[in-house]
């Protein structure tokens, strides 16, 4: 997200007392009150509009000269800063759904390493000379920010003193995905799971064992930005995220470009030894509880389960889809 452009200074409305005509109309006893100053009203600050309670030792993080000198690629000149407040970056709001914002080393090197996605600069808290580096070559702007800016910019969020200002990578339409594979192909399709922790697990499996794509229904899923790119670890930027408004059509839409359509159903009569060796294949999961929503279920053209046993018979659904795409890696 571009930041804010600064707030134009507003012009200075001259005094009538201070106009010549006003100095030729004043009384001894008015130019001798305007001499002396009006009184200050009790708790008035004296400072300035800028100053109040807020201010002084905890100014925003950005307030005042930087401290020490200046490492990296910004050598010899003064740290850029921005003053903060409401409208500035060190503002306390918690990133929104359409900010491009990325923290966490591993989200963020991948991000730096991925040239589809659209960066701006980096953001550190301690200098990293490796990170520093990856971001220059790519022409990026480095900057250093205090511990405490970042925490008020994504709050009670594991930043690690590091973050990307970036764009949202791309979301691909999945027929035009689709008519771009090979002849073989491995899909996950995640019905209506909304943890970005399962999630970002999934995608972690799915660019481990080589899946080509992971598509969910918009509505039902968390979207593709800081926190779920924090939780797959840099998977995001390796395995194409695609969201789709019905995801009842996106499996028609799958079956109908030739892929065999897996469900993974603790209901399912045989278990995944039985998976299907077919050339594309879509491996689709269900929340945690309920499982695959009934059209979606009778929409997949097998349902197989975990061989799994008691006492422990179901398994969090991103370790039972790593098992499935490892089945799958098999073949």
């Amino acid at each position: 997200m571009a930041d804010r452009p600064p707030r134009s200074t507003p012009r200075r409305q001259t005094d009538p007392r201070e106009t010549p005509d006003r100095a030729k109309r004043e009384t001894p006893d008015r130019a001798k009150r305007a001499a002396q100053g009006s009184p200050k009203r009790p708790g008035k600050p004296s400072g300035g509009r800028n100053e109040g309670p807020n201010q002084g030792p905890n100014q925003g993080p950005n307030q005042g000269p930087s401290q020490g000198p200046s490492r990296g690629p910004n050598q010899g000149r003064p740290q850029q800063t921005r003053r903060g407040g409401k409208s500035g970056i060190g503002a306390t709001r918690p990133p929104k759904a359409e900010d491009g914002w990325l923290y966490g080393r591993h989200a963020v090197v991948e991000a730096l390493k991925n040239d589809g996605r659209v960066k701006r600069r980096l953001l550190l808290a301690a200098w990293d000379e490796a990170l520093a580096n990856l971001a220059t070559e790519r022409g990026l702007v480095v900057e250093q920010w205090e511990k405490r800016a970042f925490d008020q910019r994504f709050p009670g969020q594991v930043h690690q003193g590091i973050a990307l200002d970036c764009d949202l990578l791309p979301d691909p339409a999945l027929e035009d995905f689709l008519a771009g594979l090979g002849e073989k192909a491995t899909l996950v399709v995640l019905d209506k799971l909304t943890d970005p922790h399962n999630v970002g697990a999934i995608l972690r499996s799915a660019a481990a064992f080589g899946a080509d794509a992971v598509v969910t229904q918009r509505r039902h899923a968390p979207p593709p930005t800081a926190v779920l790119a924090k939780t797959a670890s840099g998977a995001l930027e390796h395995i194409p995220y695609i969201q789709e408004t019905n995801l009842a059509r996106a499996l028609d839409q799958i079956q109908e470009s030739g892929f065999t359509t897996l469900g993974l159903d603790e209901r399912g009569d045989k278990t995944l030894a039985a998976m299907p060796r077919a050339e594309r294949l879509a491996i689709v999961v269900g929340a945690e509880g309920p499982g695959l929503r009934r059209l979606v279920s009778a929409a997949c053209d097998v349902l197989l389960r975990l061989p799994t046993r008691p006492p422990i018979e179901a398994l969090n659904v991103s370790n039972a889809a790593a098992i499935a795409l490892y089945e799958r890696a098999r073949e």
